[in-house]
């Protein structure tokens, strides 16, 4: 009988540990998830710059909207990725469960990505909008 009591005992320890790591395993999952976010939210922000930056050094170039064209395409395809990647954080946040992280609420990523997106939106504006004639 004492064997027996000691095996379950032992096979109870062993469950409870293998849903420790498990538990562990998703929370470093969800951390990983929000550096990822943040990377993509990085690129995003490094594609507006290129964009800007190419706007700034070729402004000169004639028809003079083709500079501004080109650095508007580049932004547009930083806010693709501002939205790219608050999705697809949203989804991997919503397939997992917080055991012992805090992770970022999924509106507070769609709020960052907007954020982002608008301000962006508002450099390609911004970026027509100079030099219009009176």
């Amino acid at each position: 009988m004492t064997d027996k009591s000691n095996s379950n005992e032992l096979a109870e320890d062993r469950t409870d540990l293998a849903e420790d790591r498990t538990d562990w395993a998703e929370d470093r999952t969800i951390m990983a998830n929000e550096r990822t976010f943040a990377g993509w939210m990085r690129t995003g922000l490094a594609t507006v710059g290129i964009g800007l930056g190419f706007n700034a050094l070729f402004e000169k170039l004639e028809p003079s909207w083709a500079p501004k064209a080109i650095a508007t395409l580049f932004i547009a395809i930083g806010i693709f990725i501002f939205w790219a990647a608050q999705r697809n954080g949203c989804a991997v946040q919503s397939r997992l469960d917080a055991h012992e992280a805090s992770p970022l609420k999924p509106t507070n990523l769609k709020l960052i990505a907007a954020a982002m997106a608008f301000a962006s939106l508002c450099l390609a504006v911004g970026i027509w909008a100079i030099d219009l004639p009176d």
